[in-house]
C-alpha cells in the first residue's frame, strides 16, 4: 500500500533540496533526488521494496510537476518564435525530455528510498 503522505513529504523535501542544489549544480541535483527518496522511504518504512517504491514516486512526482510547469511556457515561446507548428513541437519536446528527466530523478530517489527504509527500521 502506498503511503501518499510519505510521498508528498519526500516531494517537498526534494523541491527544497532542488532549490538549494543550484549552489552545487551537478552533485546538488543528484543529492536532491536522494534526499527526496530518503525522506519518502524513511517515513514509509518497511522493506527495501517499499522504500524504493515510495522514493521512486516522490522523485517522479517532482519530475512530472516540472514538466507540467515548463511545457506550456515552452509552447508559448515556440509559438511566438516559430508559429503554431513551432509551438506544438516545442511543447511536445519539453514533455518528452521532461518525462525522461522525471525517470532519471525517480531512479536516484528510489535508491534514497531504500536507504531511508533501511534506517527507519
Amino acid at each position: 500500500m502506498t503511503d501518499w503522505s510519505a510521498v508528498v513529504w519526500g516531494f517537498v523535501a526534494g523541491i527544497v533540496a532542488g532549490i538549494a542544489a543550484f549552489l552545487v549544480p551537478v552533485v546538488g541535483h543528484v543529492g536532491a533526488g536522494l534526499i527526496a527518496g530518503f525522506v519518502a522511504g524513511y517515513l514509509a518504512g518497511g522493506t527495501l521494496g517499499s522504500g524504493a517504491w515510495h522514493g521512486l514516486l516522490a522523485g517522479a512526482l517532482g519530475g512530472v510537476v516540472l514538466v507540467v510547469l515548463t511545457a506550456p511556457i515552452a509552447s508559448l515561446l515556440g509559438g511566438a518564435l516559430g508559429g503554431p507548428i513551432g509551438g506544438v513541437f516545442s511543447g511536445l519536446s519539453v514533455i518528452v525530455v521532461g518525462l525522461v528527466i522525471a525517470f532519471v530523478f525517480a531512479l536516484d530517489s528510489a535508491v534514497g528510498g531504500m536507504i531511508g527504509a533501511i534506517l527507519a527500521d
